[in-house]
């Protein structure tokens, strides 16, 4: 069983920048995918950004130039570095990996951007 722990989630102001992080457990060897969503209230989760297995980053039009998606496979851990953040980008953001068995998501991790 996957089990995925994000961290990093915090109040800033304009401007600053955040880093999260979302660590796994259990077996991730047959990784699929993985990536971070965000959700606002009262709108659906929306895909911040996401790397398929063999094939590039994809990342939000809004953010694109100010975060960047990385992992490191020897912690099993995921990172989502977020620079020049903005009102707009204050939600709860969660991870998910994906696996040929299911996807697993984590708790989320609320970031808030505000002055």
């Amino acid at each position: 069983q996957v089990q995925l722990v994000e961290s990093g989630g915090a109040l800033v102001q304009p401007g600053e920048s955040l880093r999260l992080s979302c660590a796994a457990s259990g077996d991730i060897s047959k990784l699929t995918d993985m990536g971070w969503y965000r959700r606002v209230p009262g709108k659906e989760r929306e895909l911040v950004a996401g790397i398929v297995a063999k094939s590039g980053a994809v990342y939000a039009d809004s953010v694109k130039g100010r975060f960047t998606l990385y992992g490191d496979s020897a912690e099993k851990t995921i990172y989502l570095q977020m620079n020049n953040l903005k009102p707009e980008d204050t939600a709860v953001y969660y991870c998910k990996i994906g696996t040929p068995k299911s996807d697993y998501w984590g708790q989320g991790t609320q970031v808030t951007v505000s002055s």
